[in-house]
């Protein structure tokens, strides 16, 4: 079994090329490559032309997803094998850890695609809600961009990892004057929470323009007062993937700056255990399976 490491829950890929075809000029055997969370697009309609391949209606997901080229659904990192047309296959930077690198295809390019869309670089101020398996790769990105980063989160126990991470403050959200002392002071804020959470709380620490984007998915609709928004034209906005194109992009920049997630590698043996203690985020940050296990007696 070649070295080959997927995230939990199997959405993304990375190991070595073991075979290619003979048209094939992107990749030879033996170098290092990722499949992230898409795996095929029309490739004609407006979103494709311009490169955003993840708001395809056509998009064919990596995992559980109908496969209309095999027929059944997708497997993903669960795969003996995966068979992917090169277009949608990634290289990998050499210095990169690969187990580390494996949630850059999701967690990564998540909090990268939003950042750059709406340009954070060095001298903004940018927020992080949530240090968790998304907020984690936020804070890394930020601080390589340049921002000044602060983090959100309800427990002061997390202060130490946040700063380790890049954080240059931390502030615990549920202390409304530690809260209003960052009023109207955030050009651009990431919102990784998938709880419900007060919103307009954070909405009203942009500055004017600025921009909070949702990358957590809570269950329950959250409220949003109106006039947050609308004094001081700030905007609310979601973000899903990146494009292919940008995909490769975050890569590049993760080996110029040696950016990995933080990872705990688990043999497949304990796939069910560790999806369990993701729900319960009881990870840090995320994980990464062996797939070399599936050889171990």
């Amino acid at each position: 079994m070649p070295t080959v490491y997927p995230c939990v829950p199997g959405h993304e890929i990375v190991g070595r090329v073991t075979n290619v075809g003979s048209a094939i000029t992107k990749l030879k055997r033996g170098d290092l490559a990722a499949v992230g969370c898409m795996v095929d697009s029309d490739r004609t309609c407006s979103e494709c032309r311009a490169g955003l391949e993840q708001f395809c209606r056509n998009a064919t997901l990596t995992y559980n997803f109908p496969d209309k080229h095999l027929g059944g659904v997708t497997y993903g990192g669960y795969s003996d094998s995966i068979v992917v047309d090169e277009r949608f296959v990634l290289r990998v930077p050499s210095n990169l850890d690969l187990a580390g690198a494996a949630p850059l295809l999701c967690a990564g390019i998540t909090t990268y695609s939003p950042m750059r869309h709406w340009g954070v670089t060095k001298g903004k101020k940018v927020g992080v809600v949530g240090l968790g398996g998304l907020g984690h790769m936020a804070v890394k990105f930020a601080h390589a961009f340049g921002a000044h980063v602060v983090v959100f989160t309800t427990s002061l126990n997390k202060r130490e990892d946040a700063l380790r991470l890049g954080a240059d403050d931390v502030v615990v959200s549920r202390h409304a004057e530690e809260m209003k002392k960052h009023v109207g002071s955030f050009d651009f804020i990431l919102d990784a929470i998938s709880a419900d959470h007060d919103i307009t709380a954070y909405i009203e620490l942009l500055r004017r323009d600025g921009n909070i984007t949702l990358v957590g998915a809570p269950e329950k609709p959250l409220s949003v007062l109106a006039f947050s928004l609308i004094f001081g034209r700030r905007s609310l906005s979601g973000s899903p993937i990146g494009g292919i194109a940008e995909t490769q992009e975050m890569l590049d920049f993760c080996g110029t700056h040696h950016i990995t997630a933080d990872v705990e590698v688990i043999p497949i043996q304990k796939v069910n255990e560790a999806y369990d203690r993701l729900l319960k985020s009881d990870v840090k940050y995320r994980f990464s399976i062996d797939m070399a296990s599936l050889t171990s007696t």
